[in-house]
């Protein structure tokens, strides 16, 4: 559920984006509404409503929202300042590669991979399976931040909907293909005994 509450600014930045620009009078000023520069402005804002909610009811925001949130303000208001949307196109890559060197760090540092103090209150895994988890999400996210890359540089018209549809698709399928690989192991109690095949 978290992982889709991460969504919620990006899919009000894509609805705001594909809207034909108009003029807005608001408060006497008059505003464009709609296209890159606005949507930009409300994946600011509604970032800043959602994050400030979670903080708000739950006393903190995990390291992950943390890195989101301030990866869309610096982003996102660099692609303001300069009017230029080369800015917000690196997000997404900074981000996820960011995400993918945090789970390549805890290899080295730390008494426990990254996915384990994530996920590790709910499971019980033998350690070769924590290992290959970590694994993954270190190949997910590098993969999703050069995909996105790709993409925002090579298909202009298109990159904003693969920055939504996209990179939820990815999410969804990793996912899935994460719980089918867990359920495998789920009866691994004993990190004494991995399983041998894999």
């Amino acid at each position: 559920m978290k992982q889709f509450i991460d969504f919620i600014p990006l899919l009000l930045f894509f609805i705001v984006y594909k809207l034909d620009p108009r003029v807005i009078d608001l408060a006497g000023h008059e505003l464009t509404f709609g296209g890159i520069y606005s949507a930009t402005a409300v994946l600011i804002i509604s970032s800043i409503v959602v994050y400030g909610a979670i903080f708000i009811s739950q006393r903190k925001l995990e390291k992950s929202q943390w890195l989101t949130l301030v990866a869309c303000l610096v982003f996102g208001s660099l692609t303001l300042a300069f009017h230029s949307e080369t800015f917000l196109k690196w997000k997404a890559p900074v981000v996820n590669w960011l995400f993918a060197l945090a789970f390549i760090g805890s290899h080295f540092v730390g008494d426990r991979l990254l996915i384990k103090r994530i996920m590790g209150h709910a499971l019980t895994l033998p350690e070769p399976v924590w290992t290959r988890l970590n694994m993954a999400w270190i190949v997910f996210f590098l993969f999703c931040g050069a995909a996105n890359l790709f993409v925002a540089f090579t298909f202009q018209d298109y990159w904003v909907d693969f920055k939504v549809f996209g990179s939820l698709g990815m999410t969804v399928l990793f996912l899935v293909g994460q719980g089918i690989y867990l359920s495998r192991h789920l009866h691994d109690t004993d990190p004494t005994s991995p399983k041998t095949e894999d």
